[in-house]
C-alpha cells in the first residue's frame, strides 16, 4: 500500500489509542504484550505489510488497525491518529529516524508517552532529556546480559539495591529463598510450567509444626523440628517436576575461570595483535636462542649477575671481546662463551627490523580496518554467531568479564564487525560453509557457541553443525518461534534457548505504561518481570497492602522500602497488612500480563 491512508480502516474515529512502529519481531512480541496482556487498542504502523513479521501482526486479534508507510513521517503519524493517541512505540529503523520520529510525535501531541528503541543507550539518555514523557530502551542491551549469563552456564540476575535476584532450580535452591517462583517443570513439556504458583505461603512453617506435633502427627526431637520447618520445598515427584526459587546474592555471581587462563590468554592475545604468525617465528626462535646462550654463560662462569650484565650488553649491541684466562668470574675465554655472545649479539641485532615490522603491520591493518582471526593458542572461549546488535552486546560483555571470545559473522558489512574489532577481539568473517567458518573460529577447544543471528534456521545450523564436530559443546540459541524452541529442548541436550524479543518486549510494553521494569529474569521460554513501584501522588498504590498488590500466578512482592528508611530495601516484608504511604515503594516479581493487571487495578486507583 502507498502512503495514502489506513492499510485496515478502523470502524470508527481512533482515540486514547496505542502506536506501534515497526515489522520486526520486537515489535510483533510488543503489540501482542498490549492487546493480550493491556487489553488496550493498537495500531501498527509498519514499511511494508508483505515482509518481516508483518502478517502476522495483521492477524492478530485486537488490533485495531495496520498501516503501511515506508518511513514514520509527518503523514504517516497523521494517518495513526497521533493527535489523539495516549503512546507510542518507536521500535524499528535507526537511531536517528526513531529521534526524528519520537521529535515529530511529540510535535503532533505534546503529552503522548514517547518509548523509543536505542542502540547508543548513552545517546538515549541524553534524548530523554527533549522528550516531556519519553523513555529511552535497548533491546540489545535488555537481552544480552541473558544470554551471556547462558554462555557461561550461571544464572542471570537482575541488582535490586545492594543484591542482585537470580533464578536457583531444585538442588540449587538455598533456605534462604525468596519465593517459589515456578514449579512443575519438565523440560518435554514446557507448557506445563506454573509461574508464581500459590505455594507455601508466610505461614507454611507453622502448618509443618501442626504436622508435626498435633493430633496424629509423628512425634519428633525439637532439632528434627526444626530442621523440618527450614527445609526447602519439598522435592517435586517425577509427575510434578521440578521447582525454581527466587534468591538473592550479595555480588553477582563471578565467572569461573582460572586466573592462570586468563592470564595465558591475555599474553596470547597481546601477542597476536601485535604479530603476524610469521614474526611470532621469528621472535620466539630468537628469544629461545638469547635464553639458551645466556645458559651457557652461565653454566661456564657460574656467575649469574655477570652473565647476566654480559647478555644485556651483548643484545644492545654494546658488546666487548672476551679477554682471555682472565680468571676473575668475568669470563672464561672459551670458545663456547665467546660463540653464546655472538649468539646474543646476531639475536639482539634481529629484534630491531622485527620491532620495526610489527610497529608497521600494525598500523598498516589499522588503516585496512583489518579484523584479527583466532590464533592457534585460542582455548576455552565463546563463539558468538551473528554479530548484529545483540551479538555485538554479547561480545562486549564477555569481553568486559575476561573470557576468550571469538565472534563469526557472514556479512563484511555488519555492523558490530567495527565494534568487536574495536574491543580487539578476534573475528571470522566468510561467506562461506557454516562448518567451516566454525572450524576457522577454533569450535573444537570453545566452551560455548551462541548463535544469535536474526534468522532462527540460521542459528539452528549453527548448534547442529556445532555438535557435528563437538557433541558436548554448550550452545545458546536465539530462537523466535515458541514451538520451534520447545522441540529443540526436547531434542537436544545442553541446549539454552532465548528470545530477545521475548525478553524486551515486557519492559517496552511496561515502559508504555508509564511502569519501570529494573530487569528480566527466565525461566526457560518464559520471563519474569523484576520491577520497583514508588508510592506517590497519582500512581494508585498509595493505602494498598501486600494483600492488594499480591495475585498468585500474577505479582509476588518482594521487597518494600519505606519512606523513612530508602537506602534500605525490607525483603519479604511481614507485615502484610501495613498500607503503604508517600514516599515507600515495592519490588514486585511478576509475569507478563500480572504486571498488566496490577497496572490497570493502579489506573483504576488513580
Amino acid at each position: 500500500m502507498t502512503s495514502e491512508g489506513w492499510g485496515t480502516p478502523p470502524v470508527e474515529p481512533i482515540g486514547q489509542h496505542y502506536i506501534v512502529c515497526g515489522g520486526n519481531a520486537l515489535a510483533h512480541r510488543l503489540v501482542l504484550e498490549l492487546v493480550e496482556h493491556y487489553e488496550v487498542p493498537v495500531v501498527v504502523l509498519v514499511p511494508d505489510r508483505t515482509r518481516d513479521h508483518a502478517p502476522r501482526i495483521e492477524q492478530l486479534d485486537g488490533v485495531a488497525a495496520v498501516v503501511e508507510y515506508t518511513s514514520v513521517t509527518e503523514e504517516a503519524l497523521r494517518a495513526v491518529r497521533v493527535e489523539t493517541a495516549r503512546g507510542i512505540a518507536l521500535v524499528d529503523g535507526s537511531d536517528q529516524e526513531n529521534i526524528h520520529a519520537a521529535l515529530s510525535a511529540q510535535g503532533h501531541n505534546p503529552g503522548i508517552r514517547i518509548v523509543l528503541r536505542m542502540f547508543n543507550q548513552r545517546l538515549g539518555s541524553n534524548i530523554e532529556r527533549l522528550l516531556r514523557n519519553g523513555t529511552a530502551l535497548s533491546g540489545s542491551a535488555t537481552a544480552a546480559p541473558a544470554f551471556a549469563d547462558a554462555a557461561l552456564s550461571r544464572p542471570n540476575s537482575v541488582q535490586v539495591g545492594d543484591r542482585f535476584l537470580h533464578i536457583a532450580y531444585d538442588d540449587d535452591i538455598a533456605s534462604d529463598r525468596i519465593c517459589v517462583v515456578a514449579d512443575r517443570i519438565d523440560r518435554q513439556d514446557l507448557g506445563r510450567i506454573r509461574l508464581l504458583p500459590d505455594q507455601e505461603g508466610d505461614s507454611a512453617s507453622f502448618v509443618r509444626l501442626a504436622g508435626e506435633f498435633g493430633d496424629g502427627g509423628p512425634i519428633r526431637s525439637a532439632t528434627e523440628a526444626r530442621r523440618a520447618t527450614e527445609a526447602v520445598p519439598e522435592e517435586p515427584s517425577p509427575a510434578a517436576g521440578g521447582v525454581a526459587a527466587l534468591q538473592t546474592l550479595r555480588s553477582e555471581p563471578a565467572v569461573r575461570i582460572p586466573w592462570w587462563r586468563r592470564l595465558r590468554w591475555r599474553l596470547l592475545d597481546t601477542l597476536r595483535f601485535f604479530t603476524s604468525a610469521r614474526l611470532r617465528v621469528v621472535l620466539i626462535t630468537a628469544l629461545a636462542a638469547v635464553l639458551f646462550a645466556f645458559a651457557l654463560l652461565w653454566y661456564l662462569n657460574g656467575n649469574f649477575a655477570w652473565s647476566l650484565y654480559a647478555s644485556l650488553l651483548d643484545l644492545a649491541g654494546a658488546a666487548q671481546p672476551d679477554q682471555p684466562g682472565t680468571g676473575d668470574g668475568s669470563g672464561t675465554g672459551g670458545t663456547w662463551q665467546r660463540i653464546a655472545q655472538v649468539v646474543i649479539t646476531f639475536c639482539g641485532i634481529t629484534f630491531a627490523p622485527v620491532a620495526t615490522a610489527i610497529m608497521v603491520e600494525v598500523l598498516a591493518s589499522g588503516r585496512r580496518g583489518q579484523h584479527r582471526s583466532p590464533g592457534a593458542g585460542t582455548r576455552d572461549h565463546v563463539v558468538v554467531v551473528g554479530l548484529g546488535n545483540v551479538g555485538t552486546r554479547v561480545v562486549a560483555q564477555l569481553h568486559g568479564l575476561g573470557v576468550p571470545v571469538v565472534g563469526l559473522e557472514s556479512d563484511p558489512q555488519a555492523r558490530g564487525i567495527s565494534a568487536v574489532r574495536a574491543l580487539g577481539v578476534p573475528v571470522v568473517v566468510d561467506d562461506g560453509p557454516l562448518a567451516e567458518q566454525l572450524r576457522r573460529a577454533r569450535l573444537k577447544h570453545s566452551r560455548t557457541v551462541v548463535a544469535v543471528s536474526g534468522d532462527d534456521a540460521t542459528n539452528l545450523e549453527a548448534a547442529l553443525e556445532a555438535r557435528a564436530v563437538r557433541p558436548d559443546v554448550r550452545v545458546v540459541l536465539r530462537l523466535f518461534d515458541d514451538s520451534f524452541a520447545s522441540h529443540v529442548y526436547a531434542t537436544l541436550d545442553n541446549v539454552v534457548s532465548r528470545s530477545t524479543s521475548y525478553l524486551a518486549a515486557p519492559a517496552f510494553a511496561a515502559a508504555l505504561m508509564g511502569r519501570e521494569v529494573l530487569g528480566t529474569l527466565s525461566v526457560f521460554r518464559h520471563v519474569l518481570l523484576i520491577a520497583e513501584l514508588p508510592a506517590e501522588l497519582g500512581t494508585g498504590l498509595i493505602g494498598l497492602n501486600r494483600h492488594d498488590l499480591e495475585d498468585p500466578g500474577g505479582v509476588r512482592v518482594l521487597a518494600v522500602r519505606l519512606a523513612r528508611s530508602p537506602r534500605l530495601y525490607h525483603w519479604n516484608y511481614a507485615d502484610r497488612t501495613r498500607t503503604l504511604e508517600p514516599g515507600d515503594s515495592v519490588v514486585v516479581a511478576a509475569t507478563r500480563s500480572g504486571l498488566a493487571r496490577l497496572n490497570t487495578t493502579l489506573t483504576e486507583n488513580t
